[in-house]
Order: structure tokens, then sequence, then C-alpha cells
């Protein structure tokens, strides 16, 4: 039998083998890196609380849900004479573990479900009646032309198809709330400053705004802004913390 002929081996350029060598080893390395992620999450969100904790979380939920009950009781009327304006922007700047789960849905049903969010409301009785029942949690104000204008040109998004889509264009602007006369984010901004006859489905279209957190601007007190504090109402004065946050 006749001696078979070699074969010759394939040839792989020592290029490609030191590619993939890298590649194996990148590989390992972002598995170590992802594991170590995953194992520090699952400490760091591992937290023992001690009773003392949850007795004053306790107690503090209590203490918040007795001064909204003394806050709902004010007369609100007062606060609608201060102003010709029929706007108000409230920004949310505080309540974690120390609101009562009422409160916690009072600010819900303003859409300000996270701190340092932002929202355009109408001036009214009821709207008052809210603010005052969730005061050391919110600041609010009256804000101008220029504030309006640069928040919605700066942090605008609107919900399009059950999604958060930012105002980079006015098509979203025009599909959505075309069937009003609304077709462009001047519209828009016109139609919020004027507390227009289409001001709710407005407000509805537009998410609440993500501000930043301002530096200096806030002290984490719950006293109201007239008495030294951060909360309640600032009346013109929002302006100049919209500015800081925008």
């Amino acid at each position: 039998m006749a001696d078979e002929v070699p074969q010759p081996l394939n040839y792989i350029p020592e290029v490609i083998l030191k590619k993939r060598k890298n590649n194996e080893e990148w590989a390992i390395r972002r598995k170590l890196q992802l594991e170590q992620k995953v194992r520090k999450l699952k400490s760091d969100s591992f937290v023992i609380k001690k009773p003392e904790q949850f007795i004053r979380e306790y107690r503090d939920k209590e203490m918040d849900l007795v001064q909204m009950k003394q806050r709902g009781k004010r007369r609100a009327k007062g606060a609608l004479t201060t102003s010709e304006s029929k706007l108000l922007f409230v920004i949310r700047i505080g309540g974690k573990s120390d609101m009562h789960p009422r409160t916690r849905k009072a600010l819900y049903s303003l859409r300000l479900r996270k701190i340092f969010s932002g929202v355009f409301v109408k001036a009214n009785e009821r709207t008052l009646e809210i603010l005052q029942k969730v005061e050391p949690f919110v600041t609010y104000g009256y804000p101008n032309l220029k504030s309006v204008k640069d928040l919605i040109y700066k942090k605008g998004s609107g919900k399009f198809d059950n999604q958060r889509v930012p105002l980079t264009s006015n098509d979203i602007v025009e599909q959505t709330l075309g069937q009003y006369g609304i077709i462009c984010l001047e519209d828009v901004v016109r139609e919020i400053a004027s507390v227009g006859p289409h001001f709710k489905e407005v407000t509805s279209f537009l998410c609440p705004f993500a501000l930043t957190k301002p530096e200096k601007a806030l002290q984490g007190k719950k006293k109201r802004y007239n008495d030294g504090g951060d909360s309640g109402n600032r009346q013109d004065h929002i302006n100049e913390l919209i500015s800081k946050m925008n």
C-alpha cells in the first residue's frame, strides 16, 4: 500500500492567534468585573436596620400624618390673592422614609414621584389644598415666561407611544397635540404660560421635569421659605431656583 501523502496543516496567521488570545483574556476580565459588580450591589443593598431605626421611621411617619392634617385645615384662599398668575411650578425637594403613605399619595397625585422633579399646575383652590398638605416636601411659585420657555426647551420631554421622548422636534408635538391647534414647541410654551384652554392636555403630554440638584440653593430644611427654610411658596423667587436647577 502506497504511503499517503501528508496533508499540509492549516496555516493561521500569528496576528489572528494573538487577537484570539486577547479577546479571550478580555472576556475573562469582563466576566470577573461583572461578578464583582453584582456581589458589590448585593452587599450594598443588604442593610440590616436596627430596631431603633424602625421605631424612628414609624414615629416620623405618624408625626407627618398629624402635621399633614393640621396643614390641611388652613385656609388656602389667601394664597390666590398674592399674585395674579394662574400658573404654578412645583418642585419636590424631599420625602423618603419620613413621609406618611397619605403624603406620598398626595405627591403622586401631582406626578411628583422623584426628588428634584417639577411640574406645571394650575393655581386653584384644589391644587393649593394639596400643596399645603405636602408643604414640607415641595417648594413652588409663579414662573415667568422665560422660566417656562427655558424649562420646555432645555428639559422638556413628552409621552409618545407610552415612552418618554425628548422634545427635540415639532413632529411629536404636532402628532400628539395637533388636534388642539398646538403644533410646535412655541405653542406649548404659550399654552402653559397663559394657562390656556388646553392646559390640561398639554401638561398631561409633558413628563415631569427632571431637574438637577442645586449647589447651596437648598439647605434641606423643612421650614417655610419665608421663615428661612426651603419649602412652601416662594412666589416670584421660584424663577431663581429654576435657573439653578435647569
